[in-house]
């Protein structure tokens, strides 16, 4: 099937030419432009139960090319990593890592942000914000034909498969870690946590620090993300990785999700205004280039914290102490 969608063909051969190394299901077809088109999930690694997970999403927006490029770039390597690096294959024996590659086909196919249907499947979860939210932006029921619709009462057959996918993993897993890739926002890189619709502390405030503080403390010279809860930025209603964190209160679940600020590139490159994917992807070569290269550092360093969390994840009097130094750094006008 001819998709017009060279991330999805690209998906479609990876799983053709590695299907001895992972596991792939399509969790459902969307109807777009007379295509039925797939999505995937994939899975490499452990298949034992309650073993340490990592799950990393792109293209829930369709503009937002980058972030699934990001994550397909990543997955080609370790694909090709695991056929000679022993090293590798010892670390994916005891961890599952997990992909949604392209969560909105639709999308990406007619170049919106939006589903096929209009509807932002960030802004669709049945999740509303206890908090005031960013006006338009916070998500609304108005019409499809305007940005940030959330869609009418019920999911999208798209956040239906998300979802499920990763509430099966999270499931399956003694710890879960995930990152989300989007672009679109602000002059540098950032890490947002839970909650987007909720300006409180989340139940995983102290885990998260831990995570973070030990990816500083073994990586200090990385591209230095700005991190910090999504509210300190605008608030939603909708928001998928709020969903999950309440439907999943009781697991070990920190969901990351990796803005990566287009707009630089557009300061570099200020005749990307004049193309309407230019505010949200990179448009040099060798841009591109170095964005696919930029965030493997984390990335791996996920895989590496979930394999090794017995090392660093705090508990008890420590947990204690990293949840208070959180909520200073990102809650300082918090009553305590």
């Amino acid at each position: 099937m001819q998709t017009h969608i060279p991330e999805l063909d690209k998906v479609l051969e990876l799983i053709e030419c590695h299907q001895d190394t992972l596991r792939a299901k399509v969790l459902g077809y969307i109807d777009a432009k007379d295509a039925a088109l797939p999505i995937h999930g994939i899975e490499i690694g452990s298949e034992s139960p309650h073993c340490p997970t990592v799950i990393f999403v792109g293209g829930i927006h369709g503009v937002e090319r980058i972030g699934s490029q990001v994550v397909i770039a990543f997955l080609d390597s370790i694909l090709k990593r695991l056929q000679w690096d022993n090293h590798f294959q010892q670390l994916f024996s005891q961890v599952r890592v997990a992909f949604l590659p392209l969560a909105n086909p639709a999308g990406f196919l007619n170049n919106t942000r939006c589903n096929g249907q209009g509807i932002d499947l960030m802004r669709n979860a049945p999740t509303d914000a206890i908090c005031p939210t960013t006006w338009m932006v916070g998500g609304h029921r108005i019409s499809r034909h305007l940005p940030w619709y959330r869609g009418k009462q019920g999911l999208a057959p798209e956040s239906k498969m998300l979802l499920s996918f990763v509430s099966d993993l999270i499931e399956r897993a003694s710890l879960t870690l995930s990152l989300d890739a989007h672009s679109g926002f602000g002059l540098r890189d950032h890490l947002w946590f839970p909650y987007a619709g909720n300006i409180a502390p989340y139940p995983m405030l102290g885990q998260t620090y831990g995570l973070m503080n030990l990816f500083d403390q073994t990586y200090p010279y990385h591209a230095h993300y700005q991190v910090a809860p999504q509210s300190h930025f605008y608030t939603t209603h909708g928001d998928l990785w709020d969903h999950l964190s309440k439907q999943h209160k009781r697991q070990l679940f920190i969901p990351l999700t990796l803005e990566m600020g287009s707009w630089l590139w557009v300061k570099k490159n200020p005749r990307q205004l004049f193309n309407f994917a230019g505010f949200f992807n990179p448009q040099k070569q060798h841009r591109y280039e170095r964005i696919l290269r930029r965030h493997t550092v984390l990335m791996n360093f996920l895989i590496q914290a979930a394999y090794s969390s017995a090392n660093w994840l705090p508990q008890g009097n420590t947990l204690a102490l990293m949840n208070d130094a959180a909520k200073r750094l990102w809650y300082p006008n918090l009553k305590r």
